[in-house]
C-alpha cells in the first residue's frame, strides 16, 4: 500500500521505517530543508497547506496520516476530496488542535479533568481566576508544545499582563493539579474497530520537555491502569479513531485526570520499539492499512531517555549493556529533540551519565 504522511520529522521517520518492511511505500509532505523521514520515504517539499502539493500527495497515496496534531483541517479535507482516507480522521485533529475543544470533549465523556475556563481577553482572565482560583495554568488554545504557549499563575501579580504576554490569542485557564506523577497511555484502534492498549507508563519532564518514560509505570495498581484504559477507549470510540492515540494523565489524590491527547504516535511511546512485542509505529501502520493489530504486550521493562539539545558520543551509549540508540538526523539546537535511548531494565543512570559525560551538559537539561 502507498502511505502518505503529512510531516517528515522524526515521527514520520519512525513510521516510514516501520512501514517499509511491511511492504508499503511512503511519501511525506514537509516544507523544511531538514527531513528526517527522507531516510525511508520520498519527499514532497512544500507547505502543509499547499493545495497543489496536497493533490500530489493524494495522487500517490492510498491512505494518508499525520505526524503532528496542528495540521490544518482544510489540508485533510483536500486529501479526502480525492477519495483518499485520512487516519486519524479530521475530527480528531480539530478537537486536539484546540485545548478548549479537547477539554470539553473529555468533560462530556465523563473523564476527570482539572477545572477550566475559556479566556478571550484580560478581563475574562480576571473572571476565570476568580472562578478557578490560584495557582492556575494559562495556556493558548492552539499551538504550544513541550512547555511552550503556557504560563503558571501563582499570585495576583502573575495575572496582570499575562494575556498579552502569551500573545493576546484565545486561551484557556486550568486549575493547577498537584499531581503525584505524570502518566500516559498509548493505544491503537484499527479501521476494523479493534482496540489494543500498551502498558501505562510514567513520564518525567524537565523544562517542559519529556525527559524519561518508564515502562511500565512503577507501583501502578490495577484499578488505575483499568481507568487509564477506559479513558483511552472512550476517546477512541467517540472520535471513531483510527491509528495510534496517546492520552496524557495526571495521577493525583482524586484519581486520574486527563491532561491532553495526541492524535499520533507519541514520544512517550518510543520505548515500544524495544520494549513491546509490536512498536507503536508498526501498529499505527497496521491500523491505518487495515492489517491485524500486533501484540502490545510488554517484552521487557525499560526506560526511554530523550536526547535534547545535544548528541552524545554514540560509542558511549553503545558501550552500555541493553541500551539502544536512536538518532533522528537533526542538527542539535537548545531544547530540540535529536534522538532517544532505550535501556532495557529500570535503571537508566548509566545512560544519563554517558550523555552528560559526552555532551558536557546534564542529561537533557539543555
Amino acid at each position: 500500500m502507498r502511505i502518505g504522511i503529512i510531516g517528515g520529522g522524526q515521527l514520520g521517520r519512525m513510521i516510514a521505517l516501520s512501514a517499509r518492511p511491511l511492504g508499503h511505500t511512503v511519501t511525506v509532505l514537509e516544507p523544511a530543508d531538514e527531513v528526517p523521514a527522507a531516510i525511508a520515504a520520498d519527499v514532497i517539499r512544500a507547505a502543509y497547506d499547499d493545495e497543489s502539493a496536497l493533490h500530489r500527495l493524494a495522487e500517490c497515496s492510498d491512505v494518508v496520516t499525520c505526524e503532528f496534531e496542528s495540521v490544518p483541517v482544510l489540508a485533510l479535507e483536500i486529501v479526502t476530496s480525492h477519495g483518499v482516507p485520512v487516519y486519524p480522521r479530521a475530527e480528531a485533529f480539530r478537537v486536539a488542535s484546540d485545548r478548549l475543544f479537547e477539554k470539553t470533549m473529555f468533560r462530556e465523556l465523563g473523564l476527570g479533568t482539572a477545572p477550566f475556563v475559556a479566556v478571550d481577553d484580560q478581563a475574562s482572565l480576571e473572571e476565570a481566576v476568580a472562578d478557578v482560583g490560584l495557582p492556575a495554568v494559562l495556556k493558548t488554545r492552539r499551538s504550544g508544545y513541550d512547555g511552550k504557549g503556557q504560563r503558571v499563575l501563582r499570585s495576583r501579580a502573575d495575572v496582570a499582563g499575562a494575556f498579552a504576554a502569551l500573545g493576546s490569542v484565545p486561551m484557556i485557564l486550568e486549575g493547577f493539579v498537584a499531581f503525584r506523577r505524570e502518566l500516559s497511555i498509548v493505544s491503537v484502534r484499527s479501521v476494523t474497530g479493534a482496540i489494543a492498549h500498551y502498558d501505562v507508563v510514567e513520564n518525567v519532564h524537565r523544562n517542559g520537555i519529556l525527559h524519561t518514560t518508564t515502562a511500565p509505570a512503577p507501583n501502578l495498581d490495577p484499578e488505575t491502569a483499568d481507568e487509564a484504559r477506559r479513558y483511552a477507549t472512550a476517546v477512541l470510540q467517540k472520535l471513531d479513531y483510527v491509528g495510534v492515540l496517546a492520552v496524557e494523565l495526571f495521577d493525583d489524590s482524586h484519581g486520574l485526570r486527563v491532561n491532553e491527547m495526541a492524535p499520533r504516535v507519541h514520544n512517550s511511546g518510543h520505548w515500544t520499539i524495544e520494549g513491546a512485542r509490536t512498536s507503536q509505529f508498526e501498529n499505527h501502520v497496521r491500523a491505518i492499512t487495515g492489517a491485524e493489530l500486533g501484540s502490545t504486550a510488554l517484552a521487557q521493562p525499560c526506560v526511554m531517555v530523550n536526547l535534547v539539545g545535544a548528541i552524545p558520543e554514540p560509542a558511549a551509549i553503545l558501550a552500555i549493556a541493553h541500551a539502544s540508540l536512536h538518532l533522528y538526523d537533526k542538527l542539535p539546537k537548545p531544547g530540540r529533540k535529536v534522538g532517544h535511548v532505550t535501556v532495557l531494565g529500570t535503571d537508566a543512570s548509566a545512560v544519563e551519565d554517558a550523555i552528560e559525560a559526552s555532551t558536557g551538559v546534564a542529561s537533557l537539561a539543555s
